[in-house]
């Protein structure tokens, strides 16, 4: 298996420092270092992430302290550089989940959609498609369901006549209540999903961050078993 390359597991993430330190990273001279120990080995992982964002690793064996490679070979195979590897790119998707921000959706309005679950739920966006990277879900923690969807699509997906690169929000609602929804104009039926019970708006301000959240808290409600 070939090892994961830092940059593509931070791709699209930027920086908390907060959550950083939150996580157990300390700060010195203006960067951020963790140290974790690895199953089973004589191996210690050190992260260090810079303040531009930078992200840089070191595993030492700490039998000789010396560094260990061979995790970041390709052509490294075996049932313990196989161990190290799966046990680092483990730490290191760690860490960009619960210490990075997502830097995919740039809209304003996107952003203080993502602060407002965070804050309510304490749920962080799930990037659940390789393939689609600009789609991201945010389920229950108690039951699992989705409760919303972030996506970037083409304008013209939603029969809007641009070829504009869009951020828009899919959430759940009742199928009396969507109906009124679609009927003013700035609502539209469930991108990607099921359009008796999904409704989807634009990112964009035409409609204001409280109604919004609102239908998110009617969205959350709605996704139990």
């Amino acid at each position: 298996m070939m090892p994961a390359n830092i940059s593509s597991i931070f791709k699209s993430r930027k920086m908390n420092s907060g959550r950083l330190t939150a996580y157990g990273f300390r700060e010195e001279g203006g960067a951020f270092f963790l140290t974790k120990p690895l199953r089973e080995t004589d191996f210690v992982l050190t992260v260090t992430v810079y303040a531009s964002g930078e992200v840089s690793t070191l595993i030492t064996d700490t039998a000789v302290n010396e560094p260990y490679t061979l995790h970041l070979a390709g052509d490294a195979v075996g049932s313990f550089v196989g161990s190290i590897r799966q046990q680092y790119e483990e730490i290191l998707a760690d860490v960009a989940k619960y210490c990075f921000d997502s830097d995919i959706f740039k809209k304003e309005m996107s952003k203080e959609v993502i602060a407002f679950v965070r804050k309510t739920y304490g749920d962080e966006l799930e990037f659940l498609w390789a393939s689609s990277p600009g789609s991201a879900v945010l389920r229950r923690k108690d039951t699992g369901k989705w409760y919303a969807v972030l996506l970037t699509v083409c304008a013209r997906k939603l029969g809007i006549d641009s070829d504009e690169i869009i951020e828009i929000l899919d959430f759940r609602v009742e199928p009396d209540e969507l109906q009124k929804l679609l009927a003013r104009g700035v609502y539209y039926p469930g991108w990607h999903m099921n359009k008796k019970h999904w409704c989807t708006v634009v990112l964009d301000g035409s409609v204001a961050l409280e109604d919004i959240c609102e239908r998110l808290q009617v969205s959350y409600a709605l996704a139990i078993k």
